[in-house]
Parts: C-alpha cells; structure tokens; sequence
C-alpha cells in the first residue's frame, strides 16, 4: 500500500512549482500553506491544469490558485447564511402546520398515526420519530428553549424542538408525512411535493457541505432538482442526453431553489453577494476565462439574469 509521507513547506513549494506553478513570493506562500494547509488550497488546482492533469497551465500563479481558495470560502459563507434562512424558514412552516393539525405536545405530534400509513415506510416512520426523540433525550436540556419547557411544562412543542432538529432530519421528516400535509406545506413554496422534497435534500446536502468547509464551488449531488421554468426562460444549454447542463445538481440548482423558497429580497440580496464575489475573482485570476470558472460552478454564462425573472 502507498503511503503519503510528510512534506515541509520548502518541500511543498517545489512539488507546486516542478508542476509549472509561478511562485512569485515564497515568503508569503510559506504563511499562506501554513496557515491554510496545503492539502486545502491545492484541491483547487483542478481549474487550473492542462488536459492531461500533469502540469499547471502556462502562466498561472500561485496568487490565481489562493484567490480561487479564499473565492470559494466567502462563496460558502453566503450560501450558509442563505441556507439557515431557508431552514428557519422551512422549520417555522412545518411546525406550525403540525402543531396546529396534531397538538403542541410532543407526544401528540410525534404520534406515528400522524404520519404516512405506507407498510413499506412504517420502519422509516419510526426511525426518524425515534431520531426525534433522542434529540430532546439528549439536547433538552442543553438549549435554553428547550430547557425552559422540559423544566416548566414537563414537555417540548415542535415549534421550539425544531430548534435542535438537523436539517436533514427535517428534511426526512417531510418525506415521512401525510400527503395532505407535505401539500399544504408545498403550496406555500408553489411547488408539488416531490419537488420541494428533492428541494430540501439538495439544500440539506450544501448546508452540511458548507458547515463542514467542504470544497463548494465545483460540488454535484447525486439527486437532481426537476426541470422548472427557469431552466426554460433562461435558455440554458442541453448536453447530447436532452439534459440541461447547469442547474440541475450544482450550485445553480440551489440558486434556482432559492428563487422559490427566499423571498425577492433576500434573493436579490444573495445574487448581488455572489456576483461581487465573483468580479474580486474575476479580477484576481487571467489564467483562465471567467466563464470556464463559472461553468465549473454549474452557472451559465447568463446567470445573473434569474433576478429578473
């Protein structure tokens, strides 16, 4: 078995530079590695080299490489703090519904006979009530909120132990209740249910991304949002499958669900943070054209135009 021995920093600078890379101040390259790891900031090489993946292209500095790092970085910033909005948002929306359909006491809501009937998804049923359940054994006393009501009501309502619920525990939630109510809640976002169900897993799946400081700006989930009308207006381009090439499991596709789910303002508001965002980068890296880094994100060349649809 191969094993990966440690490099110093001089070390690393020469492994960048045997494979074309312009290092045009070591000294500042040295505090750069050290203090961002070397392994992080060279994930980023990708954009960067020729066909056959041996060499960087001609030209192309170590400053281009770092500038697409710390671009990616404040890109993960925003998308989060969007995201967090949309899961509140979501949270907020659920637990109402619930709440006000099957009671505010957790063992009204959690009640396995408020949920989907489907033999071949009562095992799931459970699971996710239990993953609820363990939530308030273990996180009940460790936020004020829910603290608050275990110690003064002897019980938690969903609109509180959402609080400590995962996105991606909501997420599975959704896929778990009766139709009528996983309709109702869609109707809010003018989405069928299957829609905003494959919506809130893409979403859960950025969210950990960008928590955990994951590579963002090149990322594809395995599910894929449906064709919207956005797709359509926009023009967006068709690989030889019939298949829109960007916006369907990229980070176009979560701009196209933000479009549905932030209201005009905040969407307007991430698109210009984005954008401004992408003119630093745009003005920090000549190695390659803007639109080859865009459409490695999965934005078309138009993207901007959404915010006006």
């Amino acid at each position: 078995m191969r094993t990966k021995i440690f490099k110093n920093l001089d070390e690393q600078i020469e492994i960048m530079r045997s494979k074309g890379l312009i290092i045009n101040d070591e000294d500042k390259t040295k505090q750069i590695l050290f203090r961002e790891n070397y392994f992080f900031i060279n994930g980023y090489r990708h954009m960067f080299m020729t066909p056959n993946k041996e060499k960087f292209i001609s030209g192309t500095t170590f400053e281009e490489l770092y500038a697409t790092f710390v671009f990616d970085r404040r890109l993960r910033n925003i998308m989060f703090k969007y995201i967090l909005i949309i899961e509140n948002n979501i949270k907020s929306i659920m637990s109402y519904q619930l709440s006000k359909k099957y009671g505010f006491k957790d063992k009204d809501y959690l009640n396995p006979d408020n949920f989907t009937q489907d033999p071949s998804r009562i095992r799931q049923v459970h699971d996710i009530l239990n993953k609820m359940k363990r939530q308030i054994r273990v996180n009940g006393r460790q936020h004020s909120a829910t603290s608050h009501y275990l110690s003064n009501y002897g019980y938690i309502p969903m609109w509180i132990l959402v609080k400590v619920l995962s996105f991606g525990i909501i997420s599975e939630l959704y896929c778990i209740l009766k139709y009528e109510d996983q309709k109702d809640i869609a109707d809010w976002y003018h989405v069928d249910v299957p829609t905003l169900s494959t919506y809130l897993a893409l979403l859960s799946n950025f969210r950990n991304l960008c928590a955990h400081e994951d590579i963002l700006y090149d990322h594809r989930t395995n599910r894929v949002i449906p064709n919207n009308d956005y797709h359509k207006y926009l023009m967006l381009p068709i690989d030889e499958n019939g298949e829109y090439m960007y916006g369907k499991n990229d980070l176009y596709a979560i701009i196209l669900i933000m479009k549905r789910m932030l209201s005009e303002d905040e969407f307007r508001d991430i698109i210009y943070e984005i954008g401004y965002e992408i003119d630093i980068l745009d003005g920090k890296v000549d190695a390659v054209p803007l639109n080859s880094i865009l459409n490695r994100i999965g934005f078309p060349d138009n993207w901007r135009y959404i915010v006006e649809l």
